[in-house]
């Protein structure tokens, strides 16, 4: 199967990790070999309860036997996706209460994007310098990282950038300025969480200048932080949230929300402003209503916090220079590049999951499903200090 994979479908690096899947459950993916992988990544964080749930498995199982595709977004009432935005938008602070959902992360950039300028009458769109919001035309615009993208140049024009985190910057928000686009917490850069109150100022400035506010949750969203949404930590609410990689534990979707105000401008000027044929497909509603419904009632939202504080203490070893981010949303630090790639690939042969993060090479993914146990996280840990114990340099 491996020669198959590498031959008949696309690849994304030369050298591909590559493990031929069984099955997966929990906290672990089996190989055709029946070993077992304790999984600290969790599809790089779509895998909110693990993998195949009881309860979201039951869910697309009985959706499926009604009805699966019937229509194009939004022509149909479908009671999957009906309930599920219900539920969002009473769990979503004032405006935020319509939502658009969509096939991805990178796909709900691209709807609020088109949102804003829509709204603003403004193009001029800033972005964060080590910013990552996904990899179609105008996602890959934002794209904080000049070395990923300048090969598939020219992109979507009126672009600007800021840094993250600095408030000086904040002055490049103007009347011109039709949105700002940040990551509640900088994912691709090794997560970097905001200074304790630059998103509020971030905040005041764009009510100032006219502009709106867009927050990409698509990672440290569905109580990956140990709130539901990483902006409740910073006091700081958007006028457009975008979503991905968690809600539908570890299907394809994505979302945004606005005020029905705002979303309503789609419908007009040009009609179907933005359109999709699989956006709200009843089997991912269903999966991402009861995700969402298990995390909101499980008590996993504030256990994240316990779990990433479990990491904190056991984690100390003299080649970790720094943990960053929240919750279950981590990045080991390390000494050098060496380091981490030795990390990641010595754990995967002793059968835990790590991986790489996009623009931070020293860094060591740790994002488990929020569902994992204090006994899990002591196993995986336990291996990243032998692995790291048995280093030479």
């Amino acid at each position: 199967m491996k020669k198959d994979f590498l031959k008949y479908q696309a690849q994304t690096t030369p050298h591909p990790l590559a493990m031929e899947v069984s099955h997966a459950r929990g906290s672990y993916i089996y190989d055709r070999d029946g070993k077992a992988h304790l999984d600290f990544v969790a599809g790089v964080s779509a895998c909110s309860l693990g993998h195949c749930h009881p309860k979201v498995v039951t869910a697309v199982k009985q959706q499926c036997e009604q009805y699966m595709h019937v229509m194009v977004y939004g022509e149909y009432v479908q009671k999957p996706a009906v309930a599920y935005t219900k539920l969002l938008a009473s769990l979503l602070p004032a405006p935020l209460e319509s939502t658009y959902l969509v096939n991805s992360g990178t796909e709900a950039m691209e709807g609020a994007m088109k949102l804003a300028r829509r709204v603003t009458g403004r193009s001029r769109i800033i972005a964060a310098h080590g910013a990552y919001h996904g990899n179609t035309m105008g996602s890959l615009s934002l794209m904080g990282y000049e070395a990923r993208k300048s090969t598939f140049r020219p992109l979507i024009p009126d672009i600007g950038f800021i840094h993250f985190n600095h408030e000086a910057d904040l002055e490049r928000i103007t009347e011109k300025t039709a949105a700002v686009v940040l990551e509640t917490i900088q994912g691709g850069a090794g997560c970097i969480a905001p200074k304790t109150d630059y998103l509020k100022k971030v905040r005041e400035r764009c009510t100032e200048m006219g502009a709106l506010l867009i927050l990409d949750e698509i990672q440290p969203g569905f109580g990956r932080t140990g709130k539901l949404f990483a902006f409740e930590h910073y006091h700081c609410v958007p006028d457009i949230l975008v979503m991905g990689k968690g809600m539908a534990s570890g299907l394809p979707v994505g979302a945004f929300t606005a005020s029905k105000a705002m979303m309503d401008t789609l419908q007009h000027h040009p009609s179907l402003g933005h359109i999709t044929t699989f956006g709200g497909n009843p089997v991912i509603a269903a999966a991402s209503l009861a995700t969402l419904t298990e995390i909101k009632e499980s008590g996993l939202i504030p256990a994240c916090l316990e779990k990433e504080k479990l990491i904190r203490q056991l984690l100390k070893h003299q080649y970790i220079k720094e943990i960053r981010g929240k919750g279950l949303m981590l990045a080991l630090l390390m000494e050098n590049v060496a380091q981490a790639n030795y990390v990641i690939h010595e754990c995967a042969k002793k059968g835990l999951i790590l991986f790489w993060l996009l623009f931070e090479p020293k860094a060591v993914r740790i994002s488990p499903p929020l569902t994992i146990s204090e006994e899990e996280i002591r196993e995986g840990c336990a291996l990243i200090l032998e692995v790291l114990t048995a280093y030479k340099q």
